[in-house]
């Protein structure tokens, strides 16, 4: 066969779970991984140094793809770093161990729309659940394409749908440590906002995942995550109205209790 004529090979994934003391969720989230239909990636556990009984749940399912690194860190974003530094894959993304997919063909949904290397990432729509009962509904983040200005206006991708090559990860840097909160929507915001990546917007939901997140469990947190996505925004010499950026994400958030999925 000719050199021309033959098929890309697949991107190949590395997909990152970062836990610590995740007995109650672990569980779910691994079967939900090792559900996918689409199989060439590796998943990449890093553990926080769980006291609990997480490892003997990661050890009773064991996946050839499946690597683990447990030792105590500096929280969830260096979690995270340590995990880029580890993944051999074309395309990083995270699961968390609160989080499962949406459905088996997730992992083929980002797949199939970064074959294409005009793309530097793509992300989707997230479903929030019920901590205690995840057929539960709570919220749904619909997500859009990507328009300058938008982190601006209180707008960002929901960051567990969200996948990029690993080159951008080379190229541009990994979570910033300096923001406790808000690493994720900084790291966004530095690749979309700063850096211009071209990113895909996939209109399905990717991803559910359980209300009570670090960022999501108080009025107290919420406010400080924000406070430092204003932070970053004039770190990256964005001037924005405050108030815009706060009636905006207001508006943003109600919407997401109003909204139905399908």
């Amino acid at each position: 066969m000719a050199a021309d004529t033959v098929d890309p090979r697949p991107p190949r994934i590395s997909l990152i779970t970062v836990c610590w003391n995740a007995e109650h969720t672990i569980a779910d989230t691994l079967r939900s991984i090792d559900a996918q239909t689409y199989r060439n990636f590796e998943h990449i556990i890093i553990d926080g140094g769980s006291s609990d009984s997480t490892l003997a749940i990661i050890a009773s399912a064991p996946a050839e793809n499946r690597r683990v690194l447990s030792g105590r860190d500096g929280g969830i974003y260096e979690a995270m770093n340590k995990g880029i530094g580890l993944a051999s894959g074309d395309i990083i993304g995270f699961l968390n161990a609160d989080d499962t997919f949406e459905s088996r063909d997730s992992l083929e949904t980002v797949a199939a729309a970064l074959e294409d290397e005009a793309y530097d990432g793509c992300y989707g729509d997230l479903i929030y659940v019920s901590n205690q009962n995840t057929d539960r509904k709570v919220r749904y983040w619909k997500s859009c394409a990507f328009e300058p200005g938008s982190f601006g206006r209180g707008w960002c991708p929901p960051h567990p749908t969200f996948y990029v090559r690993r080159r951008i990860y080379d190229r541009f840097g990994t979570f910033d440590l300096r923001y406790r909160l808000a690493a994720d929507v900084e790291l966004m915001m530095r690749f979309l906002e700063v850096a211009r990546i071209k990113t895909i917007y996939i209109p399905h939901v990717l991803v559910r995942m359980r209300l009570g997140g670090a960022t999501n469990k108080n009025v107290q947190n919420i406010s400080r995550q924000n406070k430092e996505v204003l932070r970053a925004l004039a770190d990256h010499g964005f001037r924005v109205s405050t108030p815009v950026f706060w009636a905006t994400k207001l508006v943003n958030r109600l919407g997401q209790f109003l909204t139905r999925n399908r």
